[in-house]
């Protein structure tokens, strides 16, 4: 066996997922998730509802219109509407009831986007391309429109695609929802967020207005969802399918993973949930090879995840970067 090849390899594709624009659409969303859960106690089933909803939104403004911004802007307005459907009749009453909105909400979404009857403008089970969208994100590039960059392994086009403009969009773009997150958290707001998650009755005994606050955390996770949602389809394309209950599971082990009520919890956990599946994958291609199909790697691995996220929530339910006095995995 060629280990050399294999940790070549390995060294390879973990170094690309750093500084993949897709991973940091996960982080985005990941501190999406972080607001509702970690910091105000609301169980959010349905996270990949929002992505999606910002996702659509956004594919279809630019696919008809040409002009990113208003794109932007009408992703932003969907997943504010997503989030006050949803929370408006069930935030007043107790956590579960927002689990099971969320999550059917989330799945809905995602059913009408595969219906054939919608097919002309989404897509349907196909979905839309990226190049039917992604023109005007491009137009804006600083770079060259051909051409690309190497750095080390890694080469990739100036502007097209999968490109250093993307990644360096989407940096930006992460850079700046941790920077809100942080200022929110660490003002009175973010600590009347705490105190609704530990107990909303006393913070209802205090005057406050604890549906408000939960409506506010529900729309600004949200945001930064469908925010999360624009860059994974500027990466990739959009379908429906992309964006199930899988990519929440996916969500929530990340952020439990970092730690749960703390600002760089979902970077950190995304980074770790990530750089463990692909380190297995390569393990099983090269040391499954000729008796592991990609399809049941694909499986081991959610066997892994699954059995991982276990062992988190029993032995380590705060996280890595979590503090066991102010949170463990609670519902």
């Amino acid at each position: 066996m060629d280990f050399g090849f294999f940790f070549s390899t390995l060294v390879t594709d973990l170094g690309g997922l750093v500084i993949s624009a897709l991973l940091m659409s996960y982080m985005i969303a990941a501190i999406g998730l972080n607001i509702h859960f970690g910091f105000t106690g609301l169980l959010n089933i349905g996270q990949a509802g929002f992505m999606l909803v910002g996702a659509y939104g956004f594919a279809l403004t630019v696919k008809y219109t040409g002009n990113f911004w208003l794109g932007f802007v009408v992703a932003i307005a969907a997943g504010i509407l997503f989030a006050l459907i949803l929370g408006l009749p069930t935030l007043r009453l107790r956590g579960d009831y927002l689990a099971m909105v969320t999550l059917a909400a989330a799945e809905i979404v995602r059913l009408v986007g595969d219906t054939q009857t919608l097919a002309p403008w989404t897509g349907g089970t196909i979905g839309i391309p990226n190049n039917q969208f992604s023109a005007p994100f491009v137009a804006l590039s600083p770079f060259p429109r051909d051409g690309s960059f190497q750095i080390g392994p890694y080469n990739y086009t100036f502007s097209q695609g999968d490109s250093w403009w993307l990644r360096l969009f989407a940096f930006g773009a992460l850079l700046l929802v941790l920077l809100i997150s942080w200022l929110l958290v660490r003002s009175p707001w973010g600590r009347l967020l705490r105190g609704v998650r530990e107990d909303e009755d006393a913070v209802r005994s205090l005057g406050k207005n604890v549906t408000m606050l939960k409506t506010q955390s529900l729309v600004i996770g949200g945001v930064f969802a469908a925010f999360g949602g624009v860059i994974n389809v500027l990466a990739t394309s959009l379908s429906a399918d992309g964006m199930g209950r899988t990519l929440t599971f996916q969500l929530y082990t990340c952020l439990l993973l970092g730690g749960a009520a703390t600002v760089f919890g979902p970077i950190l956990g995304t980074i770790l949930y990530f750089f463990v599946t692909i380190i297995i994958r390569d393990s099983l291609k090269f040391f499954g090879a000729g008796v592991i199909s990609d399809q049941q790697a694909a499986q081991i691995i959610w066997v892994f995840v699954g059995v991982g996220l276990m062992l988190l929530v029993i032995f380590r339910p705060q996280g890595i970067l979590g503090n066991k006095r102010e949170l463990t995995f609670v519902a």
